[in-house]
C-alpha cells in the first residue's frame, strides 16, 4: 500500500460575520470538503462558534460566483474581458469623470467585509491621490454614531474596554442590542457571568427580544427615547450622591452644561418614566442598581446607533460613565458592539468619509501629516460625502463614477429604490464582487471585478475590542478572482500613481498602515501600531491575535483606556455633552399609524450573499416575517401566517405575518436580509426613511411610519427542485437553500397551474406521482428520475406545515419505496415524528424534540440541552427554549 500524504493542518483565520471577531480553524478534509471549528486559542471566542460560523463550510461553493472580469457591451449584455481591459476601463472612466467634474465627481462605497489592507489602499488612492474624500462604507449604517460619540467625548474613536470586562462586571446593561442573536458568543459570556457570579443583566429595547429572555430586568422603552433614560439616570446620580466628583474634576469638562440639559429633558424619575413609556418602578430599579454597582458595563448596538439622534444617545450613555468614573477599569465602561467583522479595521484606516487614516481627521495638521507620509499629490482637504449624501449626489448627477466594493446598496441602503434608480444613471458603475448577480449589479453595473471571498482572502481584521486577527486563506483563488487591494492598486497604477501602490503583498500594505499610525504620534493618538511596523513577511504570516495599541515590538498585554484620564483632546480631558431633546424624525399619523423597526435574524447575515447558501441557516426562519403584537394584528384583521402589505412614504413590501407578544403595540418589526434575488417583495431597505443624524450621518432605520394591510391570498405552497427553483409569474416567493436542491416558499394571489409546474421541473424523462383534491384546492406532486427525487410541488391546505418534512429528503441520493409512498402525505416515512420548525440549527433540533424532552420532565434549558443537545453550542436558541418552557409551565393557583 502507498502511504497517504497527511492532510494539511487547519488554518487559523477569522470569522467573516459579526464584530465579535471569532477565531476559526478551517481546513480541507480527505474528500475535498471544508472543515470548520472554533479556535480554542483565540481570546475572542475560546473555541466557540455561533451557528453562522459553524455553517461556513456550507457557503463556499462556486455556484453563482463571479470568476472573471466582465464589461457591459453597447448592446447592454455583459461579456468576459481580461483584467487589463477591465482595469483600463475603470481608470479611463474615473479619469473622464475627473476631467468633467473634478475629483468630487468620483466616489467609492466600501464594506466592513473588506480586510484592513483593502480599506487602506482604497483610502490612500482616493483621499491622497485622486483628491476626494468621497469614500464611505456600509459601516456608516451600523456604527457611525458610536464613532461620532467617541470622538466627541474622548477626542478619538476609542473603545475603552475589553471582552474581559463582560466576565468581570456585576451589572450589564444592554441598550438596543439583541446580543443573544447578533453577538451570541459574547452573550453567552454574559450569561455565564450571570450564572457564576450573580451579575445582573438589564435589557433596554422597544422589542422583547431573545436577549430579554435571560435578563433580570427588561425595559421595553418607547422608540427613540434611550437618551431620555440615560439623561434621567445622570440627574438621579447627581441628586443622590452617585457621582465621582474627584474624577469629574480631574479628568472632564462640560459636566455642568450636560447636567442642566439632562434636567430639562428628564428632571425627575417620574418624568423619565413618563417620557420613555416605562413603569416608574422599573426605572427606579435600574437607577438604584447602577448607583450601587461599581462594576457596570453598558453595551449598545444598532438600536442606539441607527437613529437620527444616534450620536446623542451614545453621548447620554458616555456622560453617565464619565460622571461616575466607570471607564477603563476591569468590569466597567461603555462598550459599542460592532456589527461587521472589520468595521473597526475600516475605522482605523479612514474608511469613513469624515476621517483620515490612523484615526486622524480633517484638521490642517492631520491633513498635512498624512500628505507628507504618503507623498500625496492631491490630498483631500475636506470631508467627503457620507453614504446617504453620496447616493443623493449620484441621483442629482454630481457624482458620475462610483465604485462599489463588497456591499449591496441597492438592497441595504435606506430608500433602496431611490438608490437603485440613482446608480442606473451613472456614467460608470464599477462593482467588485464575489457574486455574478445581486441587486446592485443588476442596477446597471458597467464593469464587474471578481474579488476574493472569505477562505481566499489574506490580511487582517479588527474586532469590537480592538483585537487584530489574521484572516488567512485556506482555499485557492478560483478563476481570475483577485484580492481587493490588488485590484485597487492596479487601477492606481493606470492613473499614474504606480510608485506609491507597488506593494508585493498584504504584509507590505500592513507595514505601511502600521508605520502611518506611528508617524509623528508620540502618544498623542490612540491608534498606534508602532510595534508592528517592522514585521517581516514571515512575522506577518505568523501574527497572533493582538489588541492595539502595540507601541513596542512584543506588546501583547490586554489594554484598557482612560482609567486615569489621558483622553485625546487638546487638554487631555473628556467632554460631557449637552444633548438635544430627542424627537422622532418621522412620526406616525392616520395614514401610516405604525412604526417600522428593522434588524437582523438569528441565522442570517446582511443581504444573505453568504448565509443564503447554507441549508442549515435556512431552517430557523426560512422566509421573511412581519412581527406584530396580537392586538394590532386583530385590529388589522391579520392572523398568523397571513400575508401583509407594508407601505411607507418610500416603498412597499409583502411579508408573512407572525404574531409576537414581545412586540410593543403600535410597532412592527421586519428583517433586513432578503433582496430582489432572494424574495419577490421583501426588500426592507426600500421602505426605510433616509433621515440622518446631524453628527454621524447615520440613517434612522428603527422608526419609519408604516401602514399594514392584508393581502388576499388564494393559496400557499412550496416547490423544491434539484436544479434552480425559479418562480412562476404572480407568486409572492422566497428562495430557500436546501441540501441537494433549491426551494421556494410561496403564496399566490391566483392559483398557479401546478401540473404544468411539476412537468416543467420533471423534464422529459421524469416520472410524476400526484395527489389532487380540487374541492379543497390541494395539489401535491413528486417527480423522479429513477429512484432519485427530482422535484416536489405542494399547494393548498397543509403545504407549509409539510415543508420541514419534505425539504430534507433532497439530501438523500435515492428514496426507498416506503419513503416515496409517504412523501405526498407530508409525513416522514421512517416512523419518526415531523421535526417541526428548527430551533437549534447547530444540531438540527426541531420543536418536536424539544417539546418531547419537556414532556418527559426536562424542567429547564440545561435539562433540555442534556436531552437533545439544543442550546449547548452557541446558545442562541436558549431564549426560545426558555419561552417554550414558560408557556408550558402550569399557571400558579
Amino acid at each position: 500500500m502507498t502511504a497517504q500524504s497527511p492532510l494539511p493542518r487547519p488554518v487559523a483565520t477569522a470569522c467573516p460575520y459579526c464584530g465579535v471577531g471569532c477565531g476559526v480553524l478551517a481546513g480541507v478534509d480527505a474528500g475535498g470538503g471544508v472543515t470548520i471549528a472554533g479556535d480554542p486559542a483565540h481570546p475572542a471566542n475560546r473555541g466557540r462558534l455561533c451557528v453562522k460560523g459553524s455553517a461556513l463550510g456550507e457557503t463556499l461553493d462556486l455556484e453563482g460566483r463571479l470568476l472573471h472580469p466582465m464589461m457591459r457591451t453597447r448592446s447592454g449584455s455583459m461579456e468576459r474581458v481580461s483584467w487589463d481591459t477591465a482595469l483600463d476601463g475603470v481608470a479611463e472612466g474615473f479619469q473622464h469623470a475627473i476631467r468633467e467634474g473634478g475629483p468630487d465627481a468620483t466616489a467609492l462605497y466600501l464594506s466592513g467585509q473588506l480586510l484592513t489592507e483593502d480599506y487602506y489602499v482604497a483610502n490612500k488612492l482616493m483621499k491622497g491621490f485622486v483628491g476626494t474624500a468621497n469614500v464611505d462604507t456600509n459601516s456608516r449604517l451600523c456604527m457611525a454614531s458610536s464613532v461620532a460619540g467617541h470622538r466627541r467625548a474622548f477626542g478619538s474613536d476609542t473603545v475603552p474596554g475589553t471582552y474581559e470586562d463582560l466576565d468581570e462586571a456585576d451589572l450589564l446593561v444592554l441598550v438596543g442590542s439583541n446580543a443573544a442573536w447578533c453577538h451570541p458568543i459574547l452573550w453567552q459570556r454574559m450569561v455565564a457571568n450571570q450564572q457564576a457570579r450573580g451579575a445582573r443583566i438589564v435589557v433596554v429595547d422597544p422589542r422583547r427580544t431573545a436577549t430579554a429572555a435571560e435578563a433580570d430586568l427588561v425595559l421595553q422603552i418607547r422608540p427613540g427615547t434611550d437618551a431620555v433614560l440615560f439623561a434621567g439616570l445622570l440627574v438621579n446620580l447627581a441628586d443622590t450622591g452617585g457621582l465621582d466628583e474627584a474624577w469629574l474634576a480631574a479628568h472632564t469638562t462640560g459636566f455642568d452644561e450636560a447636567l442642566v440639559r439632562a434636567r430639562e429633558i428628564a428632571p425627575t424619575l417620574a418624568a423619565t418614566a413618563a417620557a420613555t413609556g416605562l413603569p416608574a418602578d422599573d426605572v427606579a430599579r435600574l437607577f438604584a442598581w447602577f448607583a450601587a454597582t461599581g462594576r457596570a458595563v453598558t453595551l449598545y448596538s444598532q438600536g442606539v446607533n441607527q437613529s437620527a439622534q444616534g450620536t446623542d444617545k451614545v453621548s447620554a450613555i458616555l456622560n453617565v460613565h464619565l460622571a461616575t468614573g466607570r471607564i477603563g477599569r476591569p468590569g466597567m465602561g461603555p462598550f459599542s458592539l460592532t456589527g461587521q467583522p472589520n468595521a473597526m479595521g475600516g475605522r482605523e484606516v479612514g474608511g469613513l468619509a469624515n476621517m483620515l487614516a490612523a484615526h486622524m481627521g480633517f484638521t490642517a495638521s492631520d491633513i498635512d501629516r498624512v500628505r507628507r507620509f504618503w507623498g500625496a499629490p492631491r490630498m483631500a482637504e475636506r470631508e467627503g460625502l457620507k453614504a446617504v449624501q453620496m447616493f443623493d449626489a449620484v441621483a442629482r448627477g454630481a457624482i458620475r463614477a462610483l465604485w462599489v466594493m463588497g456591499t449591496n446598496p441597492a438592497a441595504s441602503m435606506p430608500r433602496a429604490d431611490h438608490v437603485r434608480r440613482a446608480m442606473a444613471g451613472l456614467d460608470l458603475l464599477v462593482v467588485s464582487e464575489n457574486m455574478l448577480s445581486n441587486d446592485t449589479v443588476n442596477a446597471g453595473a458597467h464593469i464587474l471585478l471578481p474579488a476574493a471571498a472569505w477562505g481566499e482572502k489574506d490580511g487582517t481584521v479588527t474586532n469590537s475590542e480592538r483585537r487584530i486577527t489574521r484572516q488567512r486563506p485556506f482555499l485557492a483563488l478560483p478563476g481570475e478572482a483577485r484580492p481587493d487591494w490588488w485590484i485597487i492598486a492596479g487601477v492606481a497604477r493606470r492613473l499614474g500613481f504606480g510608485e506609491a501602490f507597488s506593494w508585493t503583498g498584504p504584509a507590505a500594505v500592513f507595514r505601511e498602515h502600521a508605520a502611518l499610525s506611528a508617524f509623528e504620534n508620540r502618544g498623542t493618538r490612540d491608534f498606534d501600531l508602532s510595534g508592528l511596523a517592522g514585521l517581516s513577511d514571515a512575522d506577518y504570516e505568523a501574527l497572533q491575535p493582538v489588541q492595539w495599541p502595540v507601541r513596542r515590538p512584543g506588546d501583547r498585554t490586554e489594554t484598557r483606556f482612560f482609567a486615569a484620564g489621558g483622553f485625546f483632546t487638546a487638554d487631555r480631558r473628556a467632554r460631557l455633552v449637552a444633548i438635544a431633546s430627542p424627537v422622532l424624525a418621522e412620526s406616525p399619523d392616520a395614514r401610516r399609524p405604525l412604526l417600522l423597526n428593522t434588524g437582523r435574524l438569528r441565522d442570517q447575515w446582511h443581504t444573505m450573499t453568504r448565509t443564503g447558501k447554507a441549508p442549515t441557516l435556512g431552517r430557523h426562519s426560512p422566509e421573511p416575517l412581519l412581527a406584530l403584537h396580537p392586538s394590532d394584528a386583530a385590529h388589522l384583521g391579520l392572523c398568523e401566517g397571513d400575508v401583509a402589505r407594508l407601505d411607507t412614504a418610500h416603498g412597499a413590501a409583502r411579508l408573512r405575518v407572525t404574531l409576537d407578544p414581545g412586540q410593543a403595540r403600535g410597532e412592527v418589526f421586519a428583517p433586513i436580509h432578503w433582496t430582489g434575488e432572494t424574495a419577490a417583495a421583501a426588500r426592507i431597505g426600500a421602505l426605510v426613511q433616509a433621515a440622518t443624524d446631524p453628527f454621524s450621518g447615520q440613517p434612522e432605520m428603527k422608526a419609519t411610519p408604516v401602514s399594514v394591510s392584508r393581502v388576499e391570498v388564494a393559496t400557499d405552497g412550496f416547490l423544491v427542485a434539484r436544479g434552480a427553483a425559479e418562480a412562476p409569474e404572480g407568486l409572492i416567493w422566497t428562495k430557500v437553500a436546501v441540501a441537494g436542491g433549491a426551494g421556494l416558499l410561496f403564496a399566490a394571489t391566483e392559483p398557479p397551474d401546478a401540473p404544468a409546474l411539476i412537468r416543467r421541473l420533471a423534464g422529459e424523462d421524469g416520472t410524476i406521482a400526484e395527489v389532487c383534491d380540487p374541492a379543497r384546492g390541494l395539489y401535491r406532486a413528486a417527480a423522479y428520475r429513477g429512484e432519485a427525487l427530482e422535484a416536489v410541488v405542494f399547494i393548498g391546505p397543509g403545504a407549509r406545515a409539510a415543508w420541514s418534512a419534505v425539504e430534507g429528503l433532497f439530501a438523500r441520493p435515492t428514496l426507498d419505496p416506503a419513503t416515496r409512498r409517504a412523501l405526498l402525505s407530508g409525513r416522514p416515512a421512517d416512523g419518526l415524528p415531523d421535526p417541526g420548525p428548527t430551533l437549534c440549527a447547530c444540531f438540527s433540533v426541531g420543536l418536536t424534540a424539544v417539546a418531547a424532552a419537556i414532556a418527559a420532565g426536562a424542567g429547564d434549558v440545561d435539562a433540555v440541552g442534556r436531552a437533545t443537545k439544543a442550546g449547548t453550542n452557541c446558545g442562541s436558541c436558549r431564549s426560545e427554549i426558555r419561552k417554550i418552557l414558560q408557556a408550558r409551565s402550569p399557571v400558579p393557583a
